[in-house]
């Protein structure tokens, strides 16, 4: 699996991806009656949004990359597991967490900046949650590549990936109140290293 050349429209609108639930059910239901055609199908899907949501964790392209191959793999090796009460996306998206984390914890990279990573497209995120102006960007970019793995984590997933806290919750294994607390704490750490970039 090559990693996605074109990035430009990478962390925005990721949401729209998962705007379908009975599309995956399509999907997962003809997997499971063996065609493989409809796993190629979910793959190509998913596979942008879960490199994106990989990206912000790891830091690096080819971890990133690496992270998505192996989510993939895991759907295909644990599909019997999948609970079809729940999202596909928060199921799938769980497990790419996971992995994504695994890889930080395995190379012992949590606290390792990456000046090379390419985040641009965080610029074109939810309007929303513009937290700096363009002349800005310099500063927001070294700011989220020095929060922990569990901030830019939880970032991600409420405003590139705009997913509602429920979601979250799901995707997380945790309970709503635990989601606010940690969306709060990260960007209370955000709005400080941004402070503190702005000083210097």
């Amino acid at each position: 699996m090559r990693r996605p050349a074109d990035r430009r429209d990478q962390l925005s609108g990721a949401s729209r991806v998962f705007a379908s639930d009975e599309a995956d059910r399509v999907l997962l239901a003809r997997y499971r009656k063996g065609d493989r055609e409809a796993f190629a199908e979910l793959v190509v899907r998913y596979q942008r949004p879960l490199y994106n949501a990989a990206l912000w964790i790891v830091r690096k392209p080819e971890d990133a990359s690496d992270v998505t191959q192996i989510v993939f793999l895991r759907v295909a090796e644990r599909l019997d597991e999948y609970d079809p009460k729940h999202k596909f996306f928060s199921w799938i998206y769980r497990i790419t967490v996971n992995e994504s984390l695994n890889l930080l914890r395995r190379t012992g990279r949590d606290d390792e900046l990456d000046e090379e990573t390419d985040f641009a497209a965080s610029e074109r995120a939810n309007p929303e949650w513009q937290l700096a102006q363009a002349q800005q960007s310099r500063q927001v970019k070294a700011a989220m590549l020095c929060l922990k793995a569990n901030d830019r984590m939880v970032l991600m997933l409420r405003h590139f990936s705009e997913f509602g806290y429920e979601e979250i919750a799901q995707i997380l294994d945790v309970d709503v109140k635990t989601v606010k607390s940690r969306l709060y704490e990260a960007r209370q750490r955000l709005r400080e290293l941004l402070h503190d970039l702005r000083e210097h």
